[in-house]
């Protein structure tokens, strides 16, 4: 990012801009890093409004775990803000407050099409567990059941008929939770509606999701019911990149995954180190200096660029000083480390794409670019993480990506280091 305009100004901007692009770099990483162990199938959503470091960062976090890969969130707020869409289920809570089928006073519900009226849809719930705990496929299998857990089902189904997803693991998953939801689902299906799944929140999540799968296509096989073997099941529990990596090499049925505390707090790597820095000044360049190169500043206005190779992968960044003629596809270019002199290569682009764009230009004359919504940032984030080579952004010891300078930035760059650096004397 490059920022222009009068020196106390600029200054003040440092601690907001630097505030905002950090936590918004670091968080959207962090999905993005959790959507390529998940995979393109996978659903994503982000559930860290409780484990956030507060309402803000709550709201950040939703913003930005959404461009960086995320389907949905749970934070109603953000999703009004931002045009997120919404996603979650019920809660633990919610199922124990029920004590029996009793507490359900009206059990009426029309059928999706608005023909007819089922004027007791617990009944109808409580008919489909029996014919699962008879059915032949299933024998031996389900016992009695949670009644408590199925009231809570039936009573949500009856308020959300079109998206019901059951929270399975209050009391039993596969002895009572899976009956319960199956029960229910049934029943809206008699009704012409189609239930969403359910969610597992504890125990071995690949176990249970394969078996969970088994019970779901047996049932769709037993009553002859299309499609219910697909039913969603979706995970969540505390999970981050290790757990889902560890889930895809044991196996597993898990549709959707729910993210919390490890994606929203960014529980790997805290905060990230990005600077401001004084480059250029009344269009005399300047340079920061330190025993420690790395925090050694690349002086000038510069201009970035971005270089393609044949099978259309990124090679290289290059910075170049604005007074530069840009890069051109075909030409053989001299990139090289700002401080190692040894590391250069020419590289011969077959495509070159311009990194930045004004997006404010206040009282010049430059013409801006217009900020896309939301939707299309995300879309050419997802973009660009597909452009990568593999061995980038593989997991285990990637290669980093080359950032480079043109051999005249160099060259000025060590001209200025030089002239700046007093010069020791031993005696």
């Amino acid at each position: 990012m490059r920022v222009e305009g009068p020196v106390a100004v600029v200054q003040l901007l440092e601690t907001p801009f630097v505030n905002l692009i950090n936590y918004a770099s670091l968080v959207t990483t962090n999905a993005a890093r959790h959507r390529h162990v998940a995979g393109k199938s996978k659903v994503l959503m982000e559930f860290g409004l409780r484990r956030a470091q507060g309402p803000d960062g709550a709201i950040s976090a939703s913003k930005y775990c959404f461009m960086g890969g995320f389907d949905a969130t749970s934070n109603v707020l953000a999703g009004h803000l931002f045009g997120i869409p919404l996603r979650g289920t019920h809660s633990h809570a919610y199922v124990s407050s029920y004590m029996s089928l009793d507490e359900i006073p009206d059990r009426t519900l029309r059928n999706k099409d608005g023909s007819k009226i089922c004027k007791d849809f617990v009944s109808l719930v409580k008919e489909w567990l029996c014919k699962i705990q008879a059915a032949d496929s299933l024998r031996n299998v389900f016992g009695d059941t949670n009644q408590s857990e199925l009231a809570a089902f039936a009573s949500y189904a009856l308020a959300f008929p079109s998206s019901f997803l059951a929270l399975v693991d209050t009391y039993d998953v596969m002895r009572s939770g899976i009956p319960n939801f199956c029960a229910v689902a049934l029943a809206l299906h008699d009704l012409g509606y189609k239930a969403s799944g359910i969610r597992l929140d504890s125990g071995d999540l690949a176990y249970l999701s394969i078996e969970t799968r088994k019970v779901f296509h047996a049932i769709e096989k037993e009553f002859n019911i299309p499609g219910f073997g697909k039913m969603v099941i979706t995970a969540s529990n505390d999970l981050n990149e290790e757990t889902i990596d560890a889930l895809n090499k044991q196996g597993h049925e898990v549709d959707a995954f729910g993210i919390g505390t490890y994606l929203v707090t960014c529980y790997s790597q805290a905060a990230l180190g990005c600077v401001f820095k004084l480059v250029e000044i009344n269009s005399r360049p300047r340079i920061k200096l330190s025993e420690d190169v790395a925090k050694v500043s690349i002086p000038c206005k510069k201009r970035c660029f971005r270089l393609y190779g044949k099978e259309g992968y990124p090679l290289v960044d290059i910075m170049i000083r604005e007074s530069e003629p840009s890069p051109k596809a075909g030409e053989r270019i001299l990139c090289r480390h700002p401080f190692l002199e040894s590391k250069r290569a020419y590289v011969v682009p077959q495509h070159v794409e311009e990194l930045l764009h004004c997006y404010w230009p206040g009282s010049s004359d430059k013409p801006r670019a217009e900020l896309p919504p939301l939707l299309k940032i995300r879309s050419r984030c997802m973009q660009q993480l597909e452009k990568l080579r593999p061995d980038h952004i593989r997991r285990l010891n990637p290669t980093p990506y080359k950032v480079s300078v043109s051999a005249k930035l160099y060259e000025f760059i060590h001209y200025l280091w030089l002239n700046e650096a007093p010069v020791g004397e031993l005696q």
